[in-house]
């Protein structure tokens, strides 16, 4: 069934579109003013000592850049005592390789950190089909630093600290997405600069922003319900669009 959408001539339409734009274009300047301030952040030297597991071995954050100066951590919902890692966070994991020698050649690394041992990293990375780094932080402070794990007691107390804010343990998880962005310098000192959760990386999602452009956009029923781990599609029940 058609979706239920006004049909015009081409110049209403035209005119429409022309009006659309003018929005479009003012959240392109925001957008543009969004960036500069958050390039105008102040930053935070990193004193603690964190070390993860990696296929080459223990490795400090500072190593984790891999020669270049500017580091991207995607902080991946996969716990220790997971079966699988987030759909959610696999959706975004599914973009990664393929922005890695563009980002590479812009003096940037990009990486997944989980809580799950490496082994497990592993072994669904070669389900899914990925080559990006992906480390372990199994035994660390680092997701817990960095506000995307919570221990049992957090969860009991009823309140845990994400996005900037208390957040209902009953909302949260062990574990909750995020992406958080660090500088060296050329004495080796290395510096938190960023970090978003929740839907703050959006933009990131290559996916989403076609469908928002597609004549259903989104079509989900709730953040991201529509989607499953790449090889579960054909097990998983077709969506239902309001319109049909």
């Amino acid at each position: 069934m058609r979706p239920n959408h006004e049909i015009v001539s081409r110049q209403e339409w035209l005119n429409a579109r022309k009006a659309l734009l003018s929005l479009e274009k003012e959240e392109t300047k925001l957008r543009d003013k969004v960036r500069a301030e958050r390039l105008a952040l102040p930053w935070v030297r990193v004193e603690k000592a964190y070390a993860f597991d990696t296929p080459q071995g223990r490795k400090t954050l500072a190593d984790l850049f891999d020669g270049r100066s500017q580091l991207i951590v995607y902080h991946f919902m996969y716990g220790p005592d997971w079966e699988a890692g987030c759909p959610g966070c696999s959706f975004m994991a599914d973009h990664i390789d393929g922005m890695l020698p563009h980002l590479n050649n812009h003096d940037v690394t990009m990486i997944a950190v989980s809580r799950a041992p490496l082994e497990k990293l592993a072994a669904y990375g070669k389900r899914m089909g990925w080559a990006f780094p992906w480390v372990s932080s199994f035994g660390s402070d680092f997701n817990f630093d960095y506000h995307v794990s919570f221990t049992k007691e957090e969860l009991a107390n009823g309140k845990v600290m994400y996005n900037y804010r208390e957040t209902d343990a009953a909302d949260a998880h062990d574990e909750l997405p995020g992406l958080s962005a660090f500088f060296k310098d050329e004495d080796g000192a290395v510096y938190h600069t960023y970090s978003d959760y929740a839907r703050g990386g959006e933009e990131a999602l290559g996916t989403l922003m076609i469908l928002d452009r597609a004549p259903k956009g989104r079509n989900e029923t709730g953040t991201l319900s529509f989607v499953r781990r790449k090889d579960e599609y054909a097990d998983a029940p077709k969506t239902q669009s309001c319109c049909d």
